[in-house]
């Protein structure tokens, strides 16, 4: 419970963070404004055309009497529009730090400088090209996972009384794990710490993991919202890879947190 409670800290901590470096958190509004843009329209035209689509799709119903056709291609489009949503929410982070890679980049550089006891932060040395290449390629294999469990919750999401109840709590906790570690990827790809290398070290500390996501994963349900939170989601994955690799954090945030300690320790 204590690492539930110190992963939406690092949340807390990475809004405050950027709320402090306007012109930061101004930059990092960009990639997921244009990214907003892109999935709106791509919705707008799934509503308008996805029926149209279905039936093209199903050419076999065309003979079907009564309201069977109806029912049966409204029920498809009603799926379609909802996996292509499904899709938009899981896809939405890796989509806006892929197009705003250099942004982020720079954004979580400044947040190492920043809370690390020598002013340094780490760097990959590889060209910009090489980067976008690394973090296309394992946003795409993480989107894999992430679809794989998409569609298996989609399936027990028929399931009587669980279906309503337990896999929409799931299906959360899932995505704020897949959101964190596309987040914490900024960082970690700087340290050359590999995809494979990541997921082990974010299963590790997996309730520190749900705290940071999940009420992201909430929070991401409204475009809007993601659009807005995610600089300062950016600059908190940051803290907490420090974290999860052992490294020192000084500043302002571990100032916080001292005095949060002898608060609580006084009270």
């Amino acid at each position: 419970m204590r690492d539930l409670g110190a992963g939406f800290t690092y949340l807390l901590k990475g809004q405050r963070w950027v709320a402090r470096h306007g012109r930061q958190y101004g930059f990092g509004l960009l990639p997921g404004l244009i990214t907003l843009v892109l999935y709106v329209a791509a919705l707008v035209a799934l509503a308008v055309w996805g029926e149209d689509f279905v039936g093209w799709a199903t050419p076999f119903a065309d003979d079907w009497s009564g309201p069977w056709q109806g029912l049966f291609r409204g029920f498809l489009t009603a799926v379609l529009f909802a996996l292509g949503l499904l899709l938009a929410v899981l896809t939405f982070t890796a989509v806006t730090l892929l197009i705003g890679q250099p942004f982020y980049e720079n954004l979580s550089e400044k947040v190492d400088r920043d809370v690390s006891p020598d002013g340094t932060a780490p760097e990959s040395g590889l060209p910009l090209w090489r980067e976008l290449w690394i973090s296309a390629r394992d946003s795409l294999r993480v989107l894999v996972r992430a679809l794989l469990w998409g569609i298996l919750l989609f399936a027990c999401g028929f399931l009587p009384l669980v279906g309503q109840t337990v896999v929409p709590v799931i299906g959360f906790f899932v995505t704020g794990f897949f959101l964190t570690e596309e987040l914490t990827a900024v960082a970690l790809q700087r340290r050359d710490v590999e995809l494979r290398a990541r997921l082990a070290l974010l299963r590790s500390r997996r309730t520190l993991v749900w705290g940071f996501g999940t009420p992201l994963a909430l929070a991401f349900v409204v475009p809007f919202v993601a659009v807005f939170l995610m600089p300062g989601a950016v600059a908190g994955a940051t803290l907490m890879a420090r974290e999860l690799l052992g490294e020192e954090i000084t500043g302002d945030d571990s100032q916080d947190e001292d005095q949060d300690e002898d608060q609580a320790i006084t009270s």
